[in-house]
């Protein structure tokens, strides 16, 4: 652990998806007996439950909320489809600004149905951070965009890399757009390493690192590959090294396990994350 790094522990988060068989209050329940002080939240259970509600019941059981999950979607030709994008996005960074968190989490959205224009789509995106940026500003909230691993190119995220991220991000402020490092999306890349001592750049408020995440790579990935998530330990990931370089780049936010799994979710709740958190000690820390 770098010097003057927070314990990996005070600094755990868990995402909302990552235990979705918890209702929001067990969500928080469950992490305040657990000692868990962070929660990433989802734009739809949150409104379902009533964001103002929602932020209370954190706030009541000694939690933050880390980021809020998700904004995006930037790529679409049509103007009508554009411009609602951008309204749902000013509407989401509304809820995150109510919900006390300064992260936003961006999937850019993937190609338009019958485009094969990966790089018009990518400059979509950046054209949407610029309208969006000042807006955020305003409620204290940074767009955080998320590289997705390449096979979500075509239909849900045309940034596949931190490098990419980055070139769209650097456009802007840093505490304006920012970058998220997911280990599940970014293991593979042999320059992910560079990339994460490029978005901590000179470190405080010049940093890019707006989220860090965790998630394993395991194989055979399931027919859809979005719910193939691994528990933490169980695949391919070298999370400690991922961790060691958010730190030396100067990252001492939040460390959020973020795993889409049905088989996490067919299990007790307090049990996966009991299970998590001493994954997190002994793969992570």
């Amino acid at each position: 652990m770098s010097h003057g790094t927070p314990s990996l522990l005070d600094r755990l988060s868990l995402n909302q998806e990552t235990v979705r068989q918890w209702s929001l209050p067990e969500l928080a329940d469950g992490c305040a007996r657990a000692g868990v002080r962070g929660v990433g939240l989802w734009r739809a259970p949150v409104q379902q439950y009533g964001v103002a509600a929602a932020a209370r019941l954190v706030r009541d059981a000694g939690l933050r909320v880390t980021s809020l999950c998700r904004g995006g979607f930037f790529t679409a030709l049509d103007p009508g489809e554009r411009a609602a994008a951008l309204d749902d996005n000013r509407a989401a960074l509304d809820e995150a600004a109510a919900l006390g968190t300064d992260t936003l989490v961006l999937v850019s959205g993937g190609l338009p149905a019958g485009s094969r224009d990966l790089p018009g789509a990518r400059e979509r995106v950046a054209d949407a951070l610029g309208e969006l940026a000042p807006y955020a500003a305003e409620r204290g909230v940074r767009l955080a965009l998320e590289p997705l691993h390449p096979m979500y190119a075509a239909d849900r995220c045309v940034v596949s890399t931190l490098a990419q991220a980055l070139d769209l991000a650097e456009r802007f402020p840093a505490d304006r757009v920012g970058v998220v490092v997911d280990t599940y999306h970014l293991w593979w890349d042999d320059t992910a390493g560079a990339q994460i001592g490029r978005a901590g750049g000179t470190g405080g408020a010049g940093s890019r690192l707006a989220a860090f995440q965790l998630a394993d790579w395991v194989t055979p990935l399931p027919e859809g590959a979005l719910l193939g998530r691994g528990q933490l330990g169980d695949g391919s990931v070298d999370l400690r090294w991922f961790r060691e370089r958010v730190e030396t780049a100067g990252y001492r936010g939040p460390v959020e396990v973020e795993i889409f799994n049905p088989a996490l979710w067919a299990r007790d709740g307090a049990e996966v994350l009991a299970e998590i958190v001493q994954r997190v000690r002994t793969h992570v820390g």
